[in-house]
């Protein structure tokens, strides 16, 4: 597809899927889901040509991709309003945060911690609304659901600056070893010990990764692999 369409962060879309699945797990999976995630999608693959014309300016290139993804995101999000209308209340959740990645994009410091953090709870937030699409009733649930996927994805972005933008950041490295530390403490302590298992690996892959001669794909590869251990176990532990 040409340039301009497609966002060119992969592990972008885990936080895309994982936190829509947990908010199925809140709930229960029903036919209001599918056109719900079709909306999320396109959400997402609006917010990339637009953040990138934000950041360049660049309308040749990315105004039709902002037309398409728009001219689709418009009907379909109000269909989704139309049928549950309550859904409506939560859009304000997001809008704060999608100003935060706006701002950073505006003065091209997009790989910024506070904005990759704005990031991760935007996506996550989407638990809530798939829960209430879904007529979840287990607020708790969700909430736990909501501070794992804040827990995880808010460790990735960590790790990932460990091994690429702050590789020769030995301060860094420490900074992640101490989160993920730290994350490991309080899954003990306030959430279902199934849990510990893929917590204490992810703690491993902040300590021995980044010492580890590994390039950008390797790494994109093994995320793939976390990001479905941690799925599995999640799934494991609130279906069982």
């Amino acid at each position: 597809m040409k340039k301009g369409y497609l966002p060119n962060q992969h592990g972008a879309w885990a936080m895309l899927i994982i936190p829509f699945l947990f908010g199925m797990i809140a709930a229960k999976p029903v036919w209001l889901h599918a056109p719900l995630f079709l909306v999320w999608l396109l959400v997402y693959l609006f917010s990339y040509p637009f953040l990138q014309w934000i950041r360049t300016g660049r309308t040749a290139l990315y105004g039709t991709p902002m037309l398409l993804y728009g001219s689709l995101l418009i009907p379909s999000g109000v269909a989704v309003l139309v049928i549950h209308p309550a859904l409506g209340w939560m859009v304000p959740l997001f809008v704060p945060l999608f100003l935060v990645n706006c701002y950073y994009a505006r003065i091209n410091q997009e790989r910024s911690l506070i904005n990759d953090l704005a990031a991760v709870v935007q996506f996550s937030l989407i638990i809530f609304v798939v829960q209430q699409a879904g007529g979840g009733s287990s607020g708790e649930v969700a909430a736990e659901l909501f501070a794992i996927s804040l827990m995880y994805f808010t460790g990735t972005v960590f790790y990932v600056k460990t091994i690429i933008r702050e590789k020769h950041n030995k301060k860094y490295y420490f900074y992640s070893i101490g989160y993920h530390l730290a994350i490991l403490v309080m899954t003990a302590i306030w959430f279902p010990l199934g849990l510990l298992i893929p917590f204490a690996v992810l703690l491993g892959r902040a300590i021995w990764t980044p010492r580890m001669r590994v390039t950008v794909k390797q790494v994109g590869i093994l995320e793939i692999l976390f990001s479905v251990l941690i799925t599995c176990s999640v799934l494991y532990v609130y279906l069982t």
